[in-house]
């Protein structure tokens, strides 16, 4: 029921987003529309207002907008032939017919800041739950001034420069601006019951960020994918782990380093799940990283624990905009790396995949489900702006070439480059379907 709900209220909401951008861009040009619909194939109901048919079709995997006097190629045209009359989509310049192709994806890649904005301005500012810890030193870098000056794993910072009893909030946010290096710290801390003074400097450090070590983030299993060994081992979403081969973990960056040290080899792992603590053996396997570097995995994501500050409305617009810009391009990234083939095709999901993330967002919370629709309405207007035959891209690339040669291709040109596109299309997402099952299959897992 879980997928269901978040299957219609995640790609719903974004297939309705993306389809009225079209909508409303060509009833800006006064260019009539006959269909608006949410899925493909026979309408299931719907009403009629003006000239338009809203309606919701029975194949809930994208929608279309039909409008009059399209070209016989579009895949959504239907049957009825361009007449040249005003209202047609044909008879507006193609300047115009190429702003209407383009307002689909600009809408899903500035969806995220409205939406975002408008739930940081109800909610609340997110931010993880361990922020709020006192800062407590669980373990640090070895190149860390903190360790010259007598500072170990338990100590507690009771004061810095002259903030009393500061938390893990203090050096992430704006009382000390944004990222420590460089800066100088008058601390006092707590070690063995007395009460110890220093200053220090993040300057030499590798990553001047973890000068107080590593936060307090609980190595919590957000997802664990069915194809990996931990998966196989039998980690669960919301398991926390709690040591590896006997070594206590108290964050993932540590989890992380325990995984990178074991080169391959069977690590014992705790971890608790509710009210029970359970040991499982997993065996990590070989993979690459975002740089495409070789590192060791078992297959899991991080879970986090948030907590909320109210927001006015100009933060809630700033955070939301740093998010839908840094998305973007981390979107923008993940496309050329797959170009490229430092990122392979089956790591791709398919409409599988993404019913079974959003059935999880739903037990999450509100804030999985709005951030997954952010990241989701991204990734639609990036892949849809791709100069691909079928997609937006693909009849803005198709209109430029006929501006550029000041005269229409042939219909049959048309056709042929739309059937290029589909057919590129239709077998990708066969592939990554096939993947997404294999994945969901307990033979697979």
């Amino acid at each position: 029921m879980n997928v269901a709900i978040g299957f219609v209220l995640v790609l719903g909401i974004l297939i309705l987003v993306h389809e009225w951008g079209h909508f409303i861009v060509a009833r800006f040009f006064g260019v009539r529309v006959d269909v608006f619909s949410i899925g493909f194939g026979p309408r299931l109901f719907g009403w009629k207002r003006g000239a338009t048919d809203y309606r919701v079709s029975a194949v809930p995997l994208g929608g279309y907008v039909r409008m009059a006097g399209q070209d016989l190629s579009d895949i959504d045209a239907g049957e009825q032939k361009p007449t040249g009359a005003p209202d047609e989509l044909m008879s507006k310049k193609r300047w115009q017919r190429a702003l209407i192709s383009l307002a689909g994806p600009v809408v899903n890649l500035i969806f995220p800041l409205f939406l975002l904005t408008g739930y940081f301005v109800v909610k609340g500012n997110p931010y993880p739950k361990y922020m709020d810890e006192p800062l407590v030193i669980l373990s640090l870098p070895k190149d860390s001034p903190l360790n010259k000056v007598g500072v170990e794993p338990g100590d507690r910072i009771v004061s810095l420069n002259g903030l009393s009893n500061p938390t893990w909030w203090n050096i992430r946010n704006v009382e000390f601006g944004k990222g420590i290096a460089g800066k100088r710290f008058q601390i006092r801390f707590e070690h063995q019951g007395e009460i110890h003074s220093a200053e220090v400097m993040a300057s030499g450090m590798q990553e001047p960020d973890l000068l107080f070590g590593y936060p307090p983030n609980k190595p919590i299993v957000g997802s664990a994918e069915r194809d990996k060994p931990a998966y196989r081992a039998g980690l669960r979403r919301d398991d926390v782990i709690q040591s590896i081969n006997g070594q206590a973990i108290h964050n993932w960056q540590e989890m992380v380093t325990a995984i990178q040290s074991s080169r391959g080899k069977p690590i014992h792992t705790t971890v608790r799940r509710k009210n029970q603590t359970l040991s499982f053996t997993i065996t990590p396997v070989s993979d690459k990283n975002d740089k495409g570097e070789p590192t060791w995995i078992i297959g899991i994501r991080p879970g986090q624990e948030y907590s909320f500050r109210r927001v006015g409305v100009m933060q809630a617009v700033t955070t939301s905009t740093d998010f839908t810009v840094s998305g973007t391009w981390q979107v923008i990234d993940i496309v050329g790396k797959l170009i490229t083939g430092k990122v392979a095709a089956k790591q791709l999901q398919s409409v599988i995949g993404i019913a079974n993330e959003a059935g999880q967002a739903v037990q999450e919370g509100t804030f999985a489900v709005i951030t997954l629709m952010a990241v989701l309405s991204l990734n639609l207007g990036v892949l849809n702006l791709l100069p691909i035959p079928i997609l937006d891209g693909g009849n803005i690339l198709l209109l430029a070439m006929e501006g550029i040669r000041r005269r229409d291709f042939s219909l049959s040109f048309k056709e042929r480059f739309v059937q290029v596109g589909l057919v590129f299309l239709l077998v990708l997402f066969a592939y990554v379907m096939y993947n997404d099952v294999m994945r969901l299959l307990p033979i697979h897992s």
